[in-house]
């Protein structure tokens, strides 16, 4: 008999062709390809009967008809592997797999011509036969995909779901999609940690499946970001984002977000068959874990990333090179960020705490960070002390507060001479030549510095 493709398939794998046509019409040169890899089940159950014909014929003839939509396809490699098909049963050869037609463009005559050669004769050794699926993708870059069709489950005492959410984990493949013809139900659950399950109880129901996993396999879907400020409004823009894979925590892709000429944010081509962790790189970065495209729709997801301004500021000529400041949230005493003065750096709402690199340091706590605002923090001027003695010493400066002493830099024993960049304020120098050898010779002064000052300070 003939099995032709409904109607409804037609315009499935017409706009399958479409979409896979136009988006590498633009970024074929940049796109990895998408690899499918056909896991064909010719174990001897699949001669069973199965309306119109026996499961392995009615599964052939439509899997070779979807092999010639394809033809027409850029960026798309396929293969065949098939198992229970080279030695009969019994007895029982749970080594049976092999790959048929390996991955290559246009060559769905090639697997038409092979699946015309099989008869189905033997057992189900489907984790072996998954685990050399994992070999059978080229090493370079590609989005590998595996359609298993079976009637069966494992019957060599292997464990696809491990096998499966192995090769997942090391990025070998992304989620199968696992085809059942006819199966009892409670075998069907057995392949729900195995992949994508479908359930095809009837011959028009596997026409229907096989056309949309297709589908799902090739077609690329639309996400949306939403940043969303303050209000609950998708505002926030113009910030790095990562996508990883939530399964196997790989980098799947990275975008600077943007709002499109109609003042929306903009759509991002993704992959709908993974879950991704999406990390938006704002100051601290927010996530938003399991991610999910739904294949061929456009979807739109929230994030709370309301954001201000944060400006340090140093007015007029100074000596400070790169002046930062540390930048923690408030009571947190990991660092977030160094930001250098006169920049201007945005940060999630909320408050932070700044410990200004100067000599001596400046902290300034519960700096509050508003939406859409600009915070500014000013720091006064330093001065430039230089610090004189006969012979070099040991030389400390202390600053003096509220009646005690911090000390907060030492001076190069090996100088005579050195001038250093200070904040306003009363300080001391306690200096002892390295040639007296008594700390009754130590020599003490205290000195001050005002803004923009230079002075000099002698030891001796």
């Amino acid at each position: 008999m003939t099995y032709m493709p409904t109607k409804s398939l037609h315009l499935l794998l017409a706009l399958v062709m479409f979409a896979a046509t136009a988006s590498n019409g633009q970024g074929a040169a940049k796109d990895p390809p998408t690899r499918i890899l056909f896991l064909f089940d010719a174990s001897q159950s699949m001669f069973a009967k199965w309306q119109s014909d026996t499961k392995f014929e009615v599964a052939k003839k439509l899997l070779g008809e979807i092999v010639d939509s394809l033809q027409k396809v850029d960026n798309l490699e396929l293969a065949l592997r098939v198992y229970g098909h080279q030695k009969p049963y019994p007895p029982q050869d749970c080594d049976d797999t092999k790959l048929e037609v390996p991955f290559g463009r246009f060559n769905g005559y090639d697997i038409k011509k092979k699946l015309g050669t099989i008869t189905p004769s033997g057992t189900t050794p489907i984790a072996l036969s998954l685990q050399a699926c994992g070999k059978d993708f080229p090493g370079r870059m590609g989005r590998n995909i595996i359609i298993l069709i079976t009637d069966g489950i494992e019957e060599c005492n292997g464990d696809p779901c491990a096998v499966s959410a192995q090769l997942q984990q090391k990025g070998v493949i992304l989620k199968p999609f696992v085809i059942g013809l006819g199966m009892n139900k409670d075998f069907a659950r057995e392949f729900e940690c195995v992949g994508n399950y479908y359930d095809a109880a009837e011959e028009q129901a596997f026409k229907n499946i096989l056309g949309v996993v297709i589908s799902q396999a090739l077609n690329n879907t639309s996400l949306q970001v939403n940043l969303l400020d303050i209000n609950g409004n998708p505002n926030e823009t113009n910030v790095g984002m990562t996508l990883y894979d939530q399964f196997t925590g790989a980098i799947r892709y990275n975008f600077v977000h943007t709002m499109n000429a109609k003042g929306f944010p903009d759509t991002l081509r993704i992959d709908p068959l993974a879950t991704y962790r999406l990390v938006v790189h704002t100051l601290p970065a927010v996530t938003l874990d399991n991610v999910k495209a739904v294949p061929g729709k456009h979807t739109a997801v929230g994030v709370d990333a309301p954001q201000g301004s944060l400006h340090l500021k140093l007015e007029g000529a100074h000596e400070y090179r790169d002046l930062k400041a540390v930048v923690r949230k408030s009571g947190d005493l990991r660092t977030l960020y160094a930001q250098s003065f006169n920049m201007v750096e945005k940060y999630i709402v909320g408050r932070y705490d700044l410990e200004i690199l100067t000599l001596p340091r400046i902290y300034i706590n519960d700096v509050e960070i508003s939406q859409s605002k600009t915070t500014s923090v000013e720091i006064p001027k330093p001065g430039i002390v230089s610090i004189i003695v006969n012979n070099p010493g040991i030389n400390d400066i202390y600053v003096e507060r509220n009646n005690r002493l911090e000390w907060i830099h030492s001076l190069d024993e090996k100088l005579t001479r050195e001038s250093i960049t200070l904040q306003p304020g009363k300080y001391r120098a306690i200096y002892r030549s390295k040639n007296a050898n008594e700390s009754i010779f130590t020599v003490e002064k205290e000195f001050r510095v005002t803004s923009g000052s230079s002075s000099s300070v002698n030891l001796y």
